[in-house]
Order: structure tokens, then sequence, then C-alpha cells
């Protein structure tokens, strides 16, 4: 653990150093974010996940400083260069921009201008002219003449040349022009000359000029969209007056004729070297800024729709809807296991609606079904309508199914090994039926990227995207805690500890010798070690175990406590767990020790009195209008019940019932200004909306809930 690096993400973050140093202590001994987050809470002062997932990213960045600072010292060593001046100043810096200014003049470059120049022995006379004493440049310039220096203007030239080079090399300077930058660059863009049809989807773009600090990131990411498709030519510069104000205040000694070298050479570096250079460097951190609000707004989306209530262990029909292949039907039992499967075909150009609404009622009473999943797709309102109306001679609850990644699944390794003998269109009718049982176990299966709740999630940086939500599934999988005896080995590997290797052991030694009957048992599977079973342990739940603290989130290193607890008030823990009134008679500042404090012995009470319970809720259906089928049905005006199924900076799409989505933009959630939609709303919430505008010809509904 390196002090610095504690001192230095201390500051970062604004946390206590000793909160920060335990942190690392734990990061680096092995400990994932869950476990810190929830059983190491005395040793980080009850830090959460997002304070503890910063620590890491800090941490991981200063990890690449150091190996790149490795790198440049060992690389200026080679060049016979590294002064212990330089060598202090590269090892006491921490930024990777002013560790990148520092190496420059030190790199190994191609061949330029400035390189040519010097090979015709043209540095003298640049350093003549730099230092801007009276003596004449071109009476200077006469003393270079040689085969390779035909003329004056040639001579000069080469001088400028170094001396625009030596400018772009210093660290002052390239300060300078990011502070202009800073202040005053604009993002300006135009359409492609001939792109004019083409790119009509841009034509906001065409002629764009704001602030780039004033540009939110799902405008900056649509108009690099743009640019990647060669539909728009953008620049992100400042004035060009004020960056050459900085620099000729820096070199600038006089106004003699050395000095207008040195002030065209200025001119020069700027445009052809500094300004190109910053503008990069501008492009990739406003691009970086971007990337992680738009990952920000998709993790946010993500963990919603994971954490979305589940229906449970009830029996399940799952219809994926069609018209022309027709619907394909699966019936599940209480476990998600398939039963059954039969095609239907209710809809043009078959229509056959009776026999369809028949083999339904029929697979209903058979399999004895509880709740029918309807996927959101193709013919999904149609199927919805046609099967809300019916009666099953028992209680049936419908519902609608967000499909968005179904087919992906259907055709994965994953659905290829969970059901081989079948093909993808019953794997994707089995996918909506578990979705609709387990939002959380089914979804984890799928490129999350797939799900359909971001914006731009493809245009971002793809391993920090993968990072984000990889982080996150894991999040939401340790907060609802796992069933370690019907989890399929896809979501026991975002278990904390796991991994797909300890998670197939898992599915091994469960096939093998039956349901785990304790938390314990984990310790005989292959390859389960001390740390790793700390790591899991406490986030994998076995229901019916015949010590119910292995149903709870309370860890195996303080069943101790609670025996003893149950042992003082003379009871079982069975009977602590039940009665509530035992439960209020304990004092738990008697029993804080060295290893355990309040903070956990205040979760460790709260589990015991909901032990297994799930903390998502449970599904309910919702009722669109009856009144509307197809846009042509939607009028301005018009008062819907919708679902939130997407947010972003800029608003949430809400789904009213028909193909197409309505947008809700940030402006109409409130009556109250509102930074961010997720303020107001979250994913799979039912509002009430009204219907503002409606472009057929586009397929768009602007909606307002402030009005409603």
């Amino acid at each position: 653990m390196n002090p610095i690096h504690i001192n230095l993400i201390s500051k970062k973050l604004n946390l206590p150093e000793r909160k920060v140093a335990s942190t690392v202590k734990l990061l680096e001994e092995g400990a994932t974010i869950p476990f810190i987050a929830r059983y190491r809470k005395e040793m980080t002062g009850s830090l959460d996940e997002v304070n503890i997932g910063d620590i890491k990213t800090q941490l991981d960045k200063l990890v690449e400083i150091e190996k790149r600072k490795e790198s440049i010292l060992k690389s200026i060593e080679e060049q016979g260069k590294l002064t212990d001046e330089l060598r202090k100043k590269i090892e006491d810096t921490f930024d990777s921009t002013i560790l990148e200014d520092i190496y420059l003049p030190y790199k190994r470059k191609r061949k330029t201008r400035a390189t040519t120049a010097k090979e015709k022995g043209l540095e003298p006379l640049a350093e003549t002219i730099f230092s801007q004493n009276n003596q004449s440049p071109t009476q200077l310039a006469n003393q270079y003449l040689t085969d390779d220096v035909t003329s004056i203007d040639d001579a000069l030239q080469g001088a400028r040349d170094i001396i625009a080079e030596w400018i772009n090399e210093d660290a002052e300077a390239r300060q300078r022009v990011r502070y202009a930058f800073e202040k005053g660059a604009r993002v300006t863009t135009k359409v492609a000359r001939g792109k004019e049809e083409e790119g009509a989807k841009y034509k906001d773009y065409f002629g764009y000029d704001e602030p780039l600090s004033r540009c939110p990131s799902h405008r900056l990411l649509a108009i690099r969209r743009g640019e990647d498709e060669g539909f728009l030519r953008v620049s992100i510069a400042p004035d060009s007056e004020e960056a050459l104000y900085h620099l000729d205040k820096l070199f600038l000694k006089g106004s003699n004729d050395a000095a207008k070298q040195v002030e065209e050479a200025i001119t020069d570096c700027y445009k052809r070297l500094l300004q190109p250079s910053i503008e990069t460097e501008f492009r990739n951190m406003s691009k970086e800024l971007a990337d992680k609000d738009a990952i920000e707004v998709f993790t946010n989306n993500l963990r919603q729709l994971l954490l979305s209530p589940p229906l449970g262990q009830k029996r399940v029909l799952a219809i994926d809807p069609g018209f022309r292949t027709g619907c394909k039907v699966v019936c599940l039992d209480e476990s998600g296991e398939f039963l059954k499967y039969s095609t239907i075909y209710p809809h043009p150009p078959q229509s056959n609606e009776f026999e369809a609404v028949s083999e339904v009622q029929n697979l209903v009473k058979k399999y004895k079904i509880d709740a029918i999943a309807i996927g959101n797709g193709t013919a999904g309102r149609e199927s919805l309508a046609m099967f809300q109306g019916v009666d099953y001679g028992q209680p049936v609850e419908v519902f609608m199914v967000n499909e968005s990644g179904a087919s992906i699944y259907s055709a994965s390794e994953i659905a290829r090994e969970e059901f081989p003998d079948q093909d993808i269109t019953v794997r994707g009718a089995v996918s909506i039926g578990r979705r609709l049982m387990d939002p959380l176990a089914e979804l984890v299966k799928i490129d999350a990227k797939s799900i359909g709740v971001g914006q731009y999630q493809h245009d971002v940086n793809q391993s920090k995207l993968k990072e984000s939500l990889d982080r996150t599934v894991e999040s939401c999988v340790n907060s609802v805690g796992i069933n370690l005896n019907t989890a399929s080995q896809h979501l026991l590997t975002y278990v904390s500890g796991l991994g797909p290797t300890l998670s197939k052991n898992i599915i091994d030694y469960r096939s093998e010798n039956g349901m785990f009957k304790s938390r314990s048992e984990l310790k005989k599977v292959k390859r389960m070690g001390d740390k790793a079973f700390e790591q899991a342990a406490g986030f994998l739940r076995i229901r019916d175990a015949k010590n119910p603290l292995d149903n709870t989130a309370v860890h195996p290193e303080s069943y101790k406590v609670v025996k003893k607890m149950a042992k003082d008030l003379k009871c079982t823990v069975d009977v602590l767990i039940k009665d509530k009134e035992v439960r209020e008679q304990i004092n738990l500042k008697e029993y804080v020790t060295d290893s355990i404090g309040l903070p956990t012995l205040t979760d460790i009470l709260k589990e015991l009195e909901k032990p297994g319970l799930d903390p998502r809720g449970s599904a309910k259906a919702v009722e669109f209008s009856q009144k509307i089928k197809t846009i042509d049905d939607v009028q301005p005006g018009m008062i819907l019940t919708g679902v939130i199924n997407n947010i972003t900076n800029f608003g949430a799409f809400v789904d009213i019932g028909i193909k197409q989505g309505g947008l809700i933009h940030i402006s109409e959630m409130a009556n109250r200004f509102i930074k961010n939609p997720s303020e107001v709303v979250t994913l799979n919430q039912e509002v009430k909306v009204k219907v503002l505008e409606v472009d057929l010809g586009r397929g768009r509904i602007q909606l307002s809930m402030k009005q409603a």
C-alpha cells in the first residue's frame, strides 16, 4: 500500500485517509466491493459500494500511472539523458497529462520538419533567433547557406520549424493553450459536402455551434457518431487569437526582427502542432466525460431493471408473439423448468383465434398456470388484448414482458447448454416467462448492451462500459442474495468471490450430491478455499436449512454472536427470528467487540426481522387503455397509463400499450427544475401521462407527466 496513493485518493474523493487506507488494504487482499460494503463496515467507516468502487477506480489509475512512469524513466535513461532532477520530477508527478508533457521532449520522434532542419545544421541559428537579441536574422541566416540550405528563406524557415517544435514541447506553453481551451473551446459542426440527403438524421447539427463546457453528453455523442459515419465535420477549439495571446506573452521578448521570426514560429506552432494536439486531448477528455454520463445512465437503468419485482415461484405460460409464424407458447413450472411447447395462430393471416384461445385455456388448466407472460414485440399488443379478456376458470394474471435481448439469449451458448434439444423459438419464449418469474436471474444471461435500456451504449468506451455493467450486475446479484440450490451456473458467477470455475464446481457438486443442506457444506466444493468461502457465503441462501441463519444475509463469521444473543435470552435462534418481542430485548452495545461493531450488529438485527425476504417486492400487471390499438388512435389531450421503459439524460421513454413508445422530455416531468430524470421516475414505474403531440410521419409521440 502506497501512502502517497492513499493521500491522493483521499483528496480526490474527499474521503478520510483512514477509510481509504482500510478499503485499499481490503481490495489488495482480494476482497470484493459487495463484501467490503456489506461485511466490513467497521473497517471502512460504513462506506457504500459507490465510494468503494470510486476508490478502486482511482487506485487502478494510479497503478497505471506508476507503470507509465517506469516506462518513461527507462526510455530516458536509455538515451543517457536522465538526471536526478528529472527523475524526481517524474516520480513526483501523478497527473498523466503533465507526465506526458515532461516526457514529450524525450519521446522518440518520426522525422519532422524540425529534425530535418537540425540535420541541416540550423539549430544554432534557431537558438540565436529565439534569444531575440538585436542581431539581424537575415544576416545570421546568410552564414548557414550550404548545398542543403540554398537560400536565406530556407534557413529562416528551418530555424522557425525548430523553434515551433521547442514551443510545442514546452510544458508551460501546453498548459497555457489548455487554459484557453478550458475557458473558450467551442464545438462547431457542418455537414460534409454532398452528404445533406444521406445524413438527414443529423440535420440538427449541419450548422451547430456551442461552448464545449455546455454541450450535454448525449449531444456530444450524437455529433461524434455523425462524424464517425462521415456526415459531419467537427471542430473543438477556442478563438485562435486568445490562444496566441497567451503564447506571445510567454515567448516574445521585444519587437525587433528576431521577435517577428519567433512570432511567426509561434503562429505556425499553434496552428500546425499545438492546436491539433490539445484539440485531440480535449476531444478525448470530453468523450471520456460523455461516456461517463452515458455509462452512468445505462448502469442506473440496468440496476433498476435487474431489481424489478419478480413474480416469484409460480407456474407461468409464456407467449413469444408473432403474426405469420404464429405465437410460440411454453409452460414452465415453479422453478422455471420447461414443461410443454405449442404454437398458436390467433392473428392474421391465419386468424385462428378460437383455436388459439382454447389451446391456452387447456394449457392453463392442465399445468395449473398462475400467470401468463406475453412478449412486447411484434403482435404483443394484440396478444395481450386477446388473452386479458379470457375466462380461464381460475385466477390468472396476464403480464406484458419486455423481450429486448431474448433473441440474443436464445442463440447463445448458455441457451444451448440449458436447452440442447429445443430450437431458438422455444428458448426465446422460455426466456420471456422466466423474466417475469425472476428478472435478475434471467437477464444476467444476456449481454447487458442488448437489453435496450441506455443511450449511445455502442458509442462509448466498450471496456469501461463492460466493467461498469459487470460491477452493476454483481452489485444487484449480491444485494438480493442467491438461492444456492436453484441458481444457474451463470448467475452464480456474479456472486462475490466465485467466478466461472467455482460456479461450475458448485453445479457439479449439486448434481452429484443433491441440494446443499448448509452453507458450511460449500467448503466441500472443489477449489473452494477459505477466502472464496468468506467472500461468497453471506450472499448465498439455503431455504429450509437446519440452521435458519443459512437463509439470511447474516455472515457465517457472525453466527456465534447471534447464538450468544439467543443464549442470553434463554431461547433458540428460531425463536429469536420469529418473535419480535424477544428481539426487542437485545441491547446491541453488549455485543460490541474488537472485530464486530454496531454497524454490523445493526445489520444482523435487521436481517433477523426479515429472513429470506426478497427486497424487490412482487410483480404487478399494468392495464393499458383499451381505446388505443395503434398510433392512429392516439390524440393530443388524451390521458393515458404508461410504463417507463427507458431513461436517458434528456427524458424518459414510455410504453403506452402500442408499438410506438412516447417520450416525456425532462422539462415535462415535474413542476420544478430537475437535473436528471431519475430524480422523478424509475424503470418499470407506472405513470399517468398526457399526450402533447403526435407525429405520424416519424412515429413520435410527445408526452407530459406534469400536465397529466
